[in-house]
C-alpha cells in the first residue's frame, strides 16, 4: 500500500523546501521529493548562492589588484589570483546552506523522498518505483536554462550558467550571449578576474524589463569597467575547434555577418519551466502556451488537490517570489490565509554597482496611461557615498500624479539590493512619496538617497 501524506511537495528549491517546512510547521504530514544529492534546488546549488560567492570574491580581488584602495591608504603589491581557492570557497558556502536545509527538514520532520517524481493519478506519484499518495500535491520543480537552437553546450568551451560557475581558468575572451541578469553577473565575475568580456544582446538595450534609466546607466557603468556590448545583434552560430569558439553574429535586423573569436562562450538567454518527466497528463494538469502551469489565487491548478508555485507558474523567475509563494500555499493548505503581493516583488542585479527595482517602470506606467511624477537623486549628492568614494548610480521614485502613492522605485548603486527592501515595504503599506520623505533616515547612510529621491518627487530634494 502506498504511503500517504497530507502534502507532497515536488522539488526542494527555494519554493519547494520552504513550502514543505511551513506545511510541517502547520501540523501537516509532509514529504518533499528531490532528485539532487543536496537540497536547495538550482538557487542554492548552481544559481543564486554560488554566483554571489564568486561576485563577492571577484570584487575583493579586483579592489586588491587594481590599486583602487591606495586612496584609502591601503597599498597592495604582488596580488595573485588563486582561482582554485576561490572556487573552493564558493563550494563551502553552498555546502553550508544546503546542509542547513537538510537539518531543517529533520527538525521539522519533513520526509525527503530522494528521486524523481512522476504523477500516476490526481493524488498519487511514483518516486523510484515506490508509490505515494497525498491529499495535496504542490509542484515546485523550478526552471532550467533555455537552450539556444543550433548551439551545443559542452560545459567546456560553450557553457551555461552552471558551467560558468566552475571554469578551470580565466578565459582570455568570454562571449556572453544574452544581456540579462545572469549574463551580466557572471560576465562581471570573469571580467574582474582578467577576462575580456563581450555581451551580445538581441535587443537594443541590456537588462530587458528594467526601468529605462537603470538600463542606460548600467550599460554606461559596465562599459566604463571594460565590458563590451553588442546590442541589436543576434548570434547565428557557434563553432568549437581546438578549445576555442567562433561566434557568428549579425545585426538583429539582418545584415553583414562577422565572427567573434573566444575561448569561452556563455549561453544565457533565459530559463524555462521544468515540467518534463512529471507525466502531468496522468493527473490532468495542462500547460499554457509558454509551458507554464496556470494557477489561481490559492496557487491551485485546474485539478483539485494539485497546486503549483515558483518558476513553473507565470511571473518573474525569482527565488524570493517562490519562497513567498511556498509560505502562502502551505498556509492555504492548513486552512489559514496565505498572502503574496505580486505587484511588489523586488528584483536585483548583483553586479557592481547593483541595480534593483520594485513595482512598475516609468515606461510601463506611461503605456498604461497613468500620469506620474518622478523624483531622482544621484549618489553623487549622498554624503556616505561621497565619503566612501562610491558615487555611481541614483535612486528613482515614481509616484501617482493624483494620489502620490509610490508605484515604483528603481536604484543603481553599490547597496541597491539592500536598499530596495525599504522601498518594497513602503509600497506594501501603500506609502506615498511624502511618507518616505517625512521618515527620518540615519545620517550618514546610503539610504538617505531614497529619502531625497522621495523629496525630489515634489522638486524639494535638499542636497542636489
Amino acid at each position: 500500500m502506498a504511503e500517504e501524506f497530507d502534502v507532497i511537495v515536488i522539488g526542494a528549491g527555494p519554493g519547494g523546501y520552504v513550502a514543505a517546512i511551513r506545511a510541517a510547521q502547520n501540523g501537516l504530514k509532509v514529504a518533499c521529493v528531490e532528485s539532487r544529492e543536496t537540497l536547495g534546488g538550482t538557487c542554492l546549488n548552481v544559481g543564486c548562492i554560488p554566483s554571489k560567492a564568486l561576485l563577492h570574491a571577484s570584487e575583493l580581488y579586483a579592489h586588491a589588484a587594481d590599486g583602487s584602495l591606495a586612496k584609502f591608504g591601503v597599498e597592495t603589491a604582488g596580488v595573485k589570483l588563486n582561482l582554485n581557492a576561490m572556487l573552493d570557497e564558493k563550494l563551502a558556502a553552498v555546502k553550508g546552506l544546503t546542509d542547513g536545509i537538510a537539518f531543517l527538514f529533520k527538525k521539522n520532520k519533513v520526509t525527503w523522498l530522494k528521486g524523481r517524481a512522476r504523477f500516476t493519478g490526481k493524488s498519487s506519484i511514483d518516486v523510484g518505483g515506490t508509490a505515494y499518495t497525498a491529499k495535496s500535491i504542490v509542484i515546485a520543480t523550478g526552471s532550467s536554462v533555455t537552450p539556444l537552437p543550433g548551439v551545443e553546450i559542452d560545459q567546456k568551451v560553450v557553457v551555461d550558467s552552471t558551467g560558468a560557475l566552475s571554469l578551470p581558468k580565466v578565459p582570455k575572451h568570454l562571449v556572453v550571449i544574452g544581456g540579462g541578469v545572469i549574463g551580466l553577473e557572471l560576465g562581471s565575475v570573469w571580467m574582474r578576474l582578467g577576462a575580456k568580456v563581450t555581451v551580445v544582446e538581441y535587443l537594443d538595450q541590456i537588462l530587458p524589463g528594467m526601468d529605462g534609466d537603470v538600463r542606460k546607466d548600467m550599460a554606461r557603468l559596465l562599459k566604463k569597467q571594460g565590458m563590451e556590448f553588442r546590442t541589436s545583434t543576434k548570434v547565428t552560430g557557434v563553432k568549437v575547434a581546438k578549445g576555442a569558439a567562433a561566434v557568428t553574429v549579425e545585426p538583429a535586423a539582418g545584415g553583414t555577418a562577422e565572427t567573434l573569436e573566444a575561448d569561452a562562450v556563455l549561453v544565457s538567454i533565459g530559463r524555462r519551466p521544468n515540467t518534463e518527466g512529471l507525466d502531468l497528463e496522468k493527473a490532468g494538469v495542462a500547460l499554457n502556451a509558454r509551458g507554464q502551469i496556470e494557477v489561481g489565487h490559492k496557487f491551485e491548478t485546474a485539478v483539485d488537490g494539485i497546486y503549483a508555485i515558483g518558476d513553473v507558474t507565470p511571473g518573474p523567475m525569482l527565488a524570493h517570489k517562490a519562497e513567498d509563494e511556498g509560505v502562502a500555499v502551505a498556509d492555504f493548505l492548513a486552512g489559514r490565509v496565505g498572502y503574496v503581493n505580486h505587484d511588489v516583488i523586488p528584483a536585483v542585479v548583483y553586479t557592481m554597482p547593483e541595480a534593483a527595482s520594485v513595482g512598475k517602470t516609468e515606461d510601463e506606467l506611461k503605456a498604461a496611461g497613468i500620469a506620474v511624477k518622478v523624483g531622482k537623486f544621484p549618489f553623487a549628492g549622498n554624503s556616505r557615498a561621497k565619503t566612501n568614494r562610491d558615487t555611481d548610480g541614483f535612486v528613482k521614485v515614481i509616484a501617482d500624479a493624483a494620489t502620490d502613492r509610490v508605484l515604483g522605485v528603481h536604484i543603481v548603486g553599490s547597496l541597491a539590493g539592500t536598499m530596495i527592501a525599504q522601498a518594497a515595504q513602503a509600497m506594501e503599506f501603500g506609502a506615498s512619496s511624502e511618507d518616505i520623505a517625512l521618515t527620518c533616515h540615519a545620517h550618514p547612510t546610503h539610504s538617505e538617497a531614497l529619502k531625497e529621491a522621495a523629496m525630489a518627487v515634489e522638486g524639494k530634494a535638499i542636497h542636489v
